[in-house]
């Protein structure tokens, strides 16, 4: 079970944030390839804890010189061993080191991104109390087993739609004692889409007409569903669609047109709002009331065209196309 741990100390945060990135060491994996951290990829600092202990040993060192204390040698130069032994471990608790991508759920904008990463120990022995996390966030805390693996879910806040990327990721240790801190940095291809915003209300609108059939009554049938459109008094209950006002929404209601083959078209031209944002988070809501309703629809944008189609896949690759719009080569 990941648990957070305290950030990097002041010193460390600096160096993290003002190296360049050419010199530093990225450990790198590829589509379905592991990112394995090598001993020129590990850095090593003392925490305030470990500088703390570096100046006892300082005073204990002058204070045996200046009174001859053979005593004070033998506790100055224990302790030192003991310091030294523990940088050794420290660096080796991260040195070989396995970093999986897994894979990110689609969110809407707004929403928080969990990104599954997999930490593999090729090892017989234990790691731990290894940290991961992203630069700037709180990194999360976990022991890996003896050659075992362990997944950690990493939290990252969204604002706005298109392709999140996970970015440069910060392994850490402070083991055994806390008096070092070794960390790694880790670049893995992992992304995250991030559907537009859906917009608090607004129906979907009346097919145009594109493949209909010479027979049905557009909307007043009972034996087809046609669509929705804005409640007007005296509509009958059951016709209701009840899950659009409890989620907030405006209440819309069922049309039924009898054996009658429409197909919906959500297209761009048909969106009003002031700008593109607002026009994209309206199609996306058009999108989702498509879908659970269990409509034949399709997409127009200006230079994409999804043909229409009625499965979770069209789903996907609508809310894609959305999310994508005017921010990467379709």
């Amino acid at each position: 079970m990941a648990r957070q741990n305290p950030k990097p100390e002041g010193i460390q945060r600096l160096l993290g944030k003002w190296t360049p990135k050419g010199l530093l060491r990225f450990a790198r994996g590829g589509a379905g390839q592991a990112a394995t951290l090598g001993q020129r990829q590990v850095y090593i600092l003392p925490t305030r804890y470990g500088a703390l202990f570096a100046g006892m040993l300082l005073a204990m060192l002058i204070g045996s010189l200046n009174y001859g204390s053979n005593l004070g040698f033998l506790y100055t130069f224990l302790l030192a061993g003991i310091g030294l032994s523990t940088m050794l471990e420290t660096w080796r608790n991260l040195l070989g080191l396995q970093v999986h991508g897994g894979r990110a759920e689609p969110v809407f904008a707004g929403q928080e991104a969990w990104f599954n990463i997999e930490l593999g120990n090729s090892r017989r022995s234990q790691r731990p109390g290894i940290e991961l996390g992203r630069q700037g966030q709180d990194p999360e805390l976990t022991d890996l087993p003896p050659r075992g693996r362990v997944q950690v879910r990493l939290r990252v806040p969204t604002e706005r739609r298109g392709v999140l990327a996970l970015g440069r990721l910060t392994l850490a240790t402070r083991y055994p004692l806390g008096l070092l801190r070794a960390w790694g940095y880790v670049e893995i291809p992992l992304e995250c889409m991030v559907y537009p915003r859906p917009a608090g209300g607004g129906a979907l609108p009346q097919a145009p007409g594109d493949g209909l059939e010479e027979q049905g009554d557009l909307g007043r049938g009972s034996d087809d569903f046609a669509g929705l459109r804005n409640y007007s008094a005296g509509d009958p209950p059951k016709h209701v669609y009840w899950k659009a006002a409890a989620r907030g929404g405006d209440l819309l209601t069922k049309q039924f047109g009898g054996n009658r083959g429409d197909t919906l078209w959500l297209d761009w031209i048909q969106v009003p709002g002031p700008d593109d944002e607002t026009r994209l988070s309206l199609l996306c809501r058009w999108v989702l009331l498509a879908s659970e309703a269990g409509l034949v629809y399709g997409l127009r944008l200006p230079g994409v065209e999804i043909a229409p189609e009625n499965s979770e896949q069209q789903r996907a690759r609508c809310l894609g196309a959305l999310a994508r719009f005017g921010t990467a080569p379709e």
